[in-house]
Formats: structure tokens, sequence, C-alpha cells
């Protein structure tokens, strides 16, 4: 395992840690990260929202539940995140919901900003995109495959409107949540379930 990837490690902390956190954030009207601005507060404020209604409703389907269990070989899912990251509060939590289905998985998050060396090691396009799954195998500390910041279909999105656009509007990023509500957690499962089957295929050569 990379120094910087244990390193991190050391530094991660659970799922119900990072949603207490973000419980604590609201509470004292503040945000994670390096800025502290009334919009990145306010941001923090409506993800706990979110989060909390994920925590609830996220559904993984029967089909999805037994490819998902059947993995048989233990890894970590390292995610980067920060408190204000909207696409981080709709993915997290399904994430969460997945690896909840499979002892095999050790689940951990870290902050963006506490972690530099970390985050540029595994950019997206040049880009300090989160959230950012990395999936390491236990065995061998080697990094399996990476994923993230958004869903396949989302990404798919976001690559169309920029190309007409150049840039990602305020109306877009307001649509992204709508496709995000209406999407309920699918198209990170169907992508988990796709890479994890690929993942055993690929130890079991």
């Amino acid at each position: 395992m990379s120094p910087i990837i244990q390193s991190s490690l050391e530094k991660s902390m659970s799922y119900a840690a990072y949603r207490e956190l973000l419980k604590r954030l609201v509470a004292t009207n503040s945000t994670t990260g390096l800025e502290k601005t009334e919009a990145l507060i306010n941001y923090t404020m409506l993800n706990d929202r979110r989060m909390k209604r994920w925590d609830k409703t996220v559904k993984v389907p029967e089909e999805a539940q037994h490819k998902i269990s059947e993995f048989n070989h233990k890894m970590t899912w390292l995610v980067i995140s920060e408190s204000w990251c909207g696409d981080a509060a709709h993915v997290l939590p399904v994430l969460n919901k997945i690896a909840e289905l499979n002892d095999n998985v050790n689940y951990r998050v870290v902050l963006r900003d506490e972690n530099p060396e970390l985050m540029d090691a595994f950019l997206t396009n040049g880009n300090r995109a989160i959230p950012k799954l990395i999936i390491i195998d236990n065995d061998t500390g080697e990094v399996m495959t990476t994923y993230g910041p958004r869903p396949s279909e989302a990404t798919g999105y976001v690559k169309r409107f920029k190309a007409k656009n150049n840039m990602l509007t305020a109306g877009f990023k307001e649509d992204l949540q709508h496709w995000y509500n209406k999407n309920k957690g699918v198209n990170v499962i169907d992508d988990i379930t796709e890479i994890l089957g690929k993942l055993q295929s690929r130890v079991y050569q």
C-alpha cells in the first residue's frame, strides 16, 4: 500500500462518523474544507438533509443484493468527500447501503482538503473532483479501481452539457439535482454491481 493511501486511511472515518460530523457542522453553522463561506455552509445544511433522506429511502434491488453479497474478497472503499459537495450527498449514502450488504467491504471516508496528496493522486481530468471512491485490495494494498465523482449516467449528462455550453450553469446544476432525486441511487447501484462483477472475475482469473 502506498504511504499516501496508508496515511489517509489512518485519518479516515466510518460513514456513521461522517454523518455525525455533518450533523455537528449544521448545529454549529460550519462546513468542512479550507473555505468557510456562507454558501458552503448552506450547502452543508442542505446536504445533511439530503443524506438523511437517502439513508432512510435508498433500496438495493434483490438481484443487485445477491450479486453484491457474492463478492468474497476483502477490500477497503476509501471515499474522498467534503460536506458541501452536492454529488457526494447523493452518492455516499448509496455506497453505504451497498457496503452494508457485504462484510468484506471496509467503508471509510476522508476529507479532500485534509488529504491533498491523496486527492492529487486520483484527479479526474486534472480536477480535484469529488466524491472519489478508491477500491483497495486488503491483501495486497493495491488500488483495484476507482469510481466517481458521478455515476455513469450523470457523467454523460454533464459531458454533453459542457460540450454544448462550455460550462455548467446554475440551472443545469439544479437539473442535475432533480436527476439524482428521480434516479434514487439506481445508477450508482448498477455501476458498483458491474464493477464488483469485473473485479471478482479478475481476482479469480
